[in-house]
């Protein structure tokens, strides 16, 4: 038996790895669910820096170019993540009401995730919505950036899905 403590968001005997207490789906949290923030990029920015410091100091002192060049090609990566760093300052409810105001009807069901545009993966807000009726007579999508708001994209129209089948009115 090992003397190391089992992590409080494994069963006991559980082995492999464990998520931040704010990634993690098990832990018992009020309130709504929060996207984390893609600012986190920047902790493997510097990561990737300390480790490429330790690389070309290694490779000077040892005169290894093939460590230099691994540590340059590190701090190229690093570079990439500090780039790619925007922050979220859009949430899922503010996205919602955008969009909701974007096609022009109340939103009943909506669903929003967070997608990625571009080369320096800017966070994008991707919101399907149906309007309030019961069925609903409108259906939208409408894509806005996460990080100013701005609408990239928008479209509705009619919904075509036929509920003739259903009994709605008795649910």
């Amino acid at each position: 038996m090992n003397d190391v403590a089992t992590p409080t968001s494994q069963p006991a005997g559980a082995a492999g790895d464990t998520l931040p207490e704010d990634l993690n789906l098990n832990a018992a949290t009020l309130g709504p669910y929060q996207f984390p923030d893609v600012v986190r990029r920047r902790i493997a920015g510097w990561l990737y820096v300390v480790v490429a410091a330790v690389s070309i100091w290694g490779g000077l002192s040892s005169d290894n170019r093939g460590m230099v060049l691994g540590g340059g090609g590190l701090l190229l990566v690093a570079a990439y993540q500090f780039a790619c760093a925007f922050p979220l300052t859009i949430d899922q409810t503010q996205a919602l009401a955008v969009a909701s105001k974007e096609v022009g009807f109340a939103a009943g069901h909506a669903s929003a995730q967070v997608t990625w545009r571009g080369l320096r993966s800017r966070p994008m807000w991707r919101v399907v919505l149906y309007s309030a009726e019961d069925p609903p007579k409108q259906r939208g999508i409408v894509e806005l950036d996460g990080v100013d708001g701005s609408v990239v994209f928008s479209t509705n129209e009619p919904n075509p899905e036929d509920w003739s089948g259903f009994d709605t009115a008795s649910a």
